[in-house]
């Protein structure tokens, strides 16, 4: 036995106690953990994976989208993504999150019906594994809950394997009170089954099954699953839903110690099969315990940064940082090891969890009032004593900044790109939605179609009509996709932008947000400053601090910077990248 296998065992036992402890006796543990090491093909394990490593840089820029968010008739979607990726973004990402590409019912691809296979609709996994070959590629882990058309839930109905014993249940009589759930729908579902009726527990829907994974066979079933992902090409594995996998009658059933260490066991398979591969927990909840999944840089490689996007928003529709400086300067920086996952929209809503404690209630009312009045909508979620409460914002990212708290503007470009000039110099790894490259609007009609607010955020694109307007260079498409890639292309080559680099938040006026990035090697440092209201502002250069003996330059507009005791106006929404000019050696 090798050294290395010795130490797997030696953590794969350790969690599984915790997990499954006054559960599953000695023995069975052992059994279990021989099982897990199997499925993952470890017995012959020769090195362990290093730790605290950054696996990423400044060049890291990861694209989120659905398989078929761009169609050509006659085609799979997942050729006609790939054709576009290749044409027009690969000079500025690295990465793809394909969102759930497997066959579905419901939820578009949330309520996955087989793990194991590709959406015959999308294509297979050769057109999947293909995007793999050019890109890191991010793939979800759908692992709090499955369809209830899948084989498994069918079984359980039946009370067959595999499946009999997959699904959580409680009693209607229990005491569910204290549940913390994103909906407002029932959270138990009652199905006959072979055994008598049984009421199963759903977190998000009643077509998403939760699974018990006080069952080892459903863990089992999942590693099994990641093993066959990294087979094909996976290298990032998004753990959806997680904060919600282990339930207990009687609690919040929210952040459970079983399921932190669930993430520490899965983790410990994923590096020990792949060194290089990434973890990342979805975890739409208020910002304490979002960060908790980075435990002591054991759980989560990447932790979404979920309180960003409510907080940049409204603090460009208010034209006041304040609150979001307020948190960015209680953010810790992140270890290394660990990173940052920043986005500032997605295939979900904005979620106002994350900003609990942060906005007070009528700064909330404030966003909630502007972005429903530029089209948008509110999902709302059941709180303990049976009110309701916002739980996200539908909307598009660029109809939601299409004006301020005074109503539209003509500032609805210049605030977008403002938005992602942010983004792209904070501490982490960037991640940008498909439809903010191409600026799309909100998909009322989808909204109509499917009933589901989020749909308005999941426009699907014909590739000749989207390929016409990016060919005119004065659409609003071809002009936003041509200004963020600009920006990525300058922020790929500055060391003061790794995911780790050292920032500090800058004290200025509120309607200026500003913050210091230093590299690893501290040669470059680059002050990052936007103006984040409707009228010009003066940003007076000694406010900053510039070092004399150093040469400055904006990064984004290519200008030297050269009497540091003078002061630039910026108009609405402008952002200066203020880096000193790095000397280099022959």
């Amino acid at each position: 036995m090798t050294s290395a296998l010795l130490q797997l065992e030696q953590r794969t036992a350790q969690h599984l106690e915790l997990i499954y402890d006054g559960l599953l006796c000695p023995s069975a543990r052992n059994s279990l953990s021989d099982d897990l090491i199997e499925a993952m093909r470890l017995t012959s394990v020769e090195d362990c994976p290093p730790t605290h490593v950054n696996l990423w840089s400044q060049n890291d820029v990861v694209l989120i989208t659905y398989a078929d968010t761009v169609v050509t008739p006659g085609e799979k979607p997942l050729d006609t993504l790939k054709t576009f990726i290749d044409t027009h973004l690969r000079q500025f990402i690295n990465s793809v999150h394909i969102l759930p590409f497997f066959p579905y019912s419901s939820d578009d691809g949330f309520s996955v019906i087989d793990y194991s296979s590709v959406n015959e609709a999308h294509g297979d996994w050769a057109h999947v594994s293909a995007i793999g070959n050019d890109y890191h590629l991010m793939s979800d882990l759908v692992i709090n809950h499955c369809s209830a058309r899948s084989l498994w839930f069918q079984n359980f109905i039946k009370g067959i394997e595999p499946g009999r014993d997959y699904f959580f249940t409680a009693d209607p009589e229990d005491d569910l009170s204290n549940v913390i759930r994103p909906r407002s729908t029932e959270l138990l579902r009652e199905t006959p089954t072979a055994d008598g009726i049984k009421h199963v527990w759903c977190t998000f829907s009643q077509d998403q099954v939760d699974f018990d994974f006080r069952n080892p066979l459903v863990l089992l079933e999942f590693v099994r699953i990641i093993r066959q992902y990294l087979d094909k090409g996976v290298r990032i594995f998004r753990f959806d839903a997680i904060a919600f996998l282990w339930k207990e009658v009687g609690s919040h059933c929210l952040n459970l110690p079983q399921t932190h260490e669930m993430v520490r066991l899965l983790r410990t398979l994923i590096e020990f099969a792949d060194p290089k591969a990434i973890v990342l927990t979805e975890t739409n909840i208020p910002n304490k315990e979002n960060l908790d999944y980075f435990g002591n840089a054991n759980e989560a490689h990447w932790v979404y940064n979920f309180a960003l996007p409510p907080l940049l928003i409204h603090t460009l529709l208010s034209g006041n940082c304040s609150y979001l400086k307020q948190w960015l300067m209680a953010m810790p920086p992140a270890q290394n090891g660990t990173a940052y996952f920043n986005f500032i929209a997605s295939h979900d809503g904005i979620g106002l969890r994350p900003v609990e404690g942060i906005l007070d209630d009528a700064e909330l009312k404030d966003l909630i009032d502007t972005t429903t009045g530029f089209g948008g909508r509110v999902s709302w979620r059941t709180v303990a004593d049976g009110t309701v409460q916002p739980y996200e914002l539908n909307i598009s990212l660029f109809d939601a900044l299409s004006g301020s708290l005074a109503g539209p503007d003509q500032y609805g470009i210049a605030r977008f790109i403002c938005a992602h000039a942010i983004m792209f110099g904070l501490e982490g790894i960037p991640a940008v939605y498909f439809h903010s490259f191409v600026a799309t609007p909100n998909d009322h009609q989808r909204v109509e179609h499917s009933g589901h607010n989020r749909s308005i955020n999941r426009h699907q694109w014909d590739a000749g009509g989207l390929n016409s307007c990016l060919s005119d260079p004065e659409s609003t498409q071809a002009l936003v996709l041509a200004e963020l890639g600009r920006l990525l292309t300058i922020r790929r080559e500055q060391p003061a932008f790794h995911p780790n680099a050292t920032q500090f938040t800058l004290q200025l006026p509120e309607q200026l947000f500003g913050f210091w990035r230093q590299s690893i090697d501290r040669r470059q440092s680059i002050f990052c400053i936007s103006n984040v209201a409707l009228e010009p502002t003066l940003l007076r250069l000694s406010e900053v601090n510039l070092i004399a003996t150093s040469s400055w330059i904006d990064l984004v507009s290519g200008q030297a910077v050269e009497n540091l005791n003078s002061s630039i106006e910026l108009a609405p929404y402008q952002t200066l990248w203020i880096s000193n000019v790095i000397e280099t050696t022959a």
